[in-house]
């Protein structure tokens, strides 16, 4: 029984309506196999009950059983072939489109039964006749996809013309007089197109990072110098506040002091004034009381002994002055806008230093300048002449209406200005034209005068 398994085959196991192992096989009166739901399908379909292998006719529908010795050896048999075989087909790999439950890989694809086979189940291609005639290619997935819809011809061929897949007897017909090619020479072209293409799109992919990285950058930077700006405000109007603070103290100070001391000398006044009264009382008690002598010895006596009139102060000459306020609170102010210009000038020495970093060595171009203008020797000043000079013709030269056109190898982009000055108008002083620097978002230094056409200036930075 050992040898006799060694030269079992699959033909010896396998259903002729299926092409598949035994699966529960039942034996026909004629003596042939089949897989039980396979041959009760076939004669659910037929009129009359033939055998599918030799087409002998039955009287009546055979009752069928299951094989029982056959089905154990043909499930022993399965197992053995699956065993020797891949369970399962890779990724990338045609399945077979005969097999159930798991599917082998696929060696040939049959371009008439637009079917692919493994190695068990194109046995019956090799074997029988009919089959051999059949055409096999390699193996091949959607195969009705990949066949001519007019010719049933598989499409080798690519029409140019057309740009459509084309088959062998479409060249001979309807694209007869179109050049075609060989699938695999349009293969090849649209490849080394597709590889530009990815690489056109990885590059816009990297631009487009490197953008994001440069716009998260940017507001990295933003939110340090937002901090920094916050930071030191925050100490600038600190310090302000703890100033106004100390003008405050010392204003009220200032009063109150002026105000004590006047209250102090009042005091003193009201002191000596309230003795001088009671020195007073006291003599006109003393006057009284000698007034009511009505002895002459005692009232002369009395009066002789009577003490002299105590001095006292010409009152009409005295008087309390109010303190005057004038010009305390000016002097107050004068001392906080004095902190005020210092503070100023320590912001307006930071913000140039911070400006400075981004100094660039530019040169008026005098090709472009207005014929209004005079360009010093060094070509970094220019003073506005008040007379039209006459200079050469040349197209670059700007006009009055021409807009003016930096020549700046980065780019003028929009600008916003640090110092505050008024956008628009350049600093004139004697005729002197004097370019207020302002900072480009993309951290170069322009002139706003550059943005202005009455100055019809260009110009050239320098390497």
């Amino acid at each position: 029984m050992a040898s006799a398994k060694t030269t079992w085959s699959e033909e010896n196991f396998s259903c002729s309506i299926c092409l598949d192992v035994f699966s529960s096989p039942v034996s026909t009166p004629c003596g042939h196999n089949f897989c039980r739901t396979c041959v009760t399908k076939f004669w659910d379909d037929q009129v009359r009950y033939n055998c599918p292998v030799c087409n002998e006719l039955f009287q009546t529908r055979p009752f069928l059983r299951v094989n029982t010795l056959l089905s154990e050896l043909a499930a022993q048999f399965r197992t053995s072939v699956r065993v020797k075989e891949k369970p399962r087909v890779e990724p990338g790999e045609v399945p077979c489109d005969v097999c159930t439950g798991t599917q082998l890989k696929a060696v040939k694809s049959c371009l008439v039964c637009l079917i692919s086979f493994c190695q068990t189940h194109l046995e019956p291609h090799q074997r029988v006749e009919v089959l051999k005639k059949h055409r096999l290619v390699e193996p091949m997935d959607r195969l009705e996809d990949r066949m001519c819809k007019k010719h049933e011809r598989l499409l080798e061929l690519y029409c140019q013309t057309e740009q459509v897949f084309v088959c062998q007897f479409c060249t001979e017909t309807d694209h007869k007089s179109h050049p075609v090619i060989p699938l695999k020479e349009e293969y090849d072209v649209k490849t080394a197109q597709l590889g530009k293409i990815e690489a056109e799109v990885q590059q816009m992919i990297q631009e487009r990072q490197k953008n994001i990285q440069e716009i998260k950058d940017t507001v990295k930077r933003s939110k340090a110098d937002a901090d920094r700006e916050i930071a030191d405000g925050l100490q600038v109007i600190t310090a302000l506040m703890r100033c106004i603070e100390k003008c405050q103290d010392d204003l009220n100070q200032m009063v109150k002091e002026s105000l004590k001391s006047t209250e102090k000398q009042a005091e003193d006044l009201i002191k000596e004034l309230e003795q001088e009264i009671e020195d007073l009382t006291n003599r006109s008690s003393e006057v009284k009381q000698l007034s009511h002598t009505k002895d002459h010895l005692h009232f002369l006596q009395g009066y002789k002994s009577l003490k002299n009139s105590p001095p006292t102060r010409d009152w009409t000459t005295v008087e309390v002055c109010p303190p005057s306020y004038v010009g305390t609170l000016r002097r107050t102010l004068d001392q906080l806008e004095e902190t005020l210009n210092i503070e100023m000038k320590k912001l307006r020495d930071a913000e140039l230093k911070r400006v400075q970093q981004y100094e660039v060595d530019l040169t008026l171009d005098p090709d472009t300048a207005h014929p209004e203008l005079i360009r010093s020797e060094d070509g970094k000043q220019v003073n506005d002449g008040d007379v039209v000079k006459k200079l050469p013709e040349d197209p670059k030269r700007l006009t009055d209406d021409m807009p003016v056109q930096p020549d700046l190898k980065s780019g003028v982009k929009k600008c916003e200005d640090p110092s505050g000055a008024t956008s628009g108008k350049p600093i004139i002083r004697d005729k002197q034209v004097f370019l207020v620097p302002l900072v480009c978002t993309q951290g170069e230094l322009c002139l706003s005068s550059l943005h202005y056409p009455f100055l019809g200036l260009s110009c050239s930075k320098n390497n």
